[in-house]
């Protein structure tokens, strides 16, 4: 199983990562997601666990816990081409103010 670990501290390597996780059972890749410009850390990465129990058990027992300072965020990673519902931003833009009222709310007399 593939799993999503935000809010990492920017100095956690993939190596410490993978030390936290293997205390709940065997880890086959930790990965830690890197700006490609800067080659910072993104604060963020993914680990993958061939045993879903052991996963489970380390998502449920690492999520909200504190590591390196950090109190992360631990959840089963979804495919990279689900898309998550979002809310599209409200514009107070002004231009689009129906053409028959002023600004105010009033009637145009024209």
């Amino acid at each position: 199983m593939k799993i999503f670990v935000a809010k990492l501290a920017s100095r956690t390597t993939a190596e410490d990562l993978r030390a936290y996780f293997e205390q709940f059972g065997k880890v086959d890749v930790c990965k830690i997601i890197m700006d490609h410009e800067t080659g910072r850390s993104k604060c963020y990465g993914f680990v993958e666990m061939p045993n879903d129990d052991e996963a489970y058990r380390a998502i449920v027992e690492t999520d909200d816990m504190d590591f390196q300072g950090n109190v992360l965020q631990v959840r089963k990673s979804r495919p990279q081409n689900e898309k998550v519902p979002t809310a599209k931003p409200v514009h107070r833009d002004r231009t689009h103010a129906r053409p028959n009222h002023d600004w105010r709310g009033d009637k145009n007399e024209a």
